[in-house]
């Protein structure tokens, strides 16, 4: 391939990339994503209170009373009422990662 051929196949898929990302950006159909709310990290000076308890006591606990006791942990919610939020592939043996239903945790996992 000639230099001048390849410059032109450059400029093709940069401007094919542009075009995409104009679509998604004027995509007014649908509703913004939602957050999936805080997200916390390890770190605080008392440390996480959660891990004196097991992962069970945190279902039935109202949303905020949950994030509470996860001051100082590495937690993350991962469904809010049947919607499903993103997370990462890493796995971090201490974070948990919580389920929410009608404001309560449902549900816990590690990982």
């Amino acid at each position: 391939m000639t230099e001048k051929n390849q410059n032109i196949s450059h400029m093709a898929a940069a401007a094919l990339f542009s075009v995409t990302l104009a679509g998604c950006a004027a995509d007014s159909g649908s509703a913004p994503a939602a957050a999936p709310g805080p997200q916390g990290t390890p770190g605080s000076a008392q440390g996480c209170k959660a891990d004196k308890l097991e992962d069970s006591a945190l279902i039935g606990k109202t949303e905020s009373e949950a994030t509470g006791l996860l001051a100082g942990c590495r937690w993350r919610i991962g469904e809010r009422d049947g919607e499903q939020f993103m997370g990462t592939m890493d796995y971090w043996e201490d974070r948990r990662t919580l389920g929410i239903a009608k404001g309560k945790v449902s549900w816990v996992k590690r990982g």
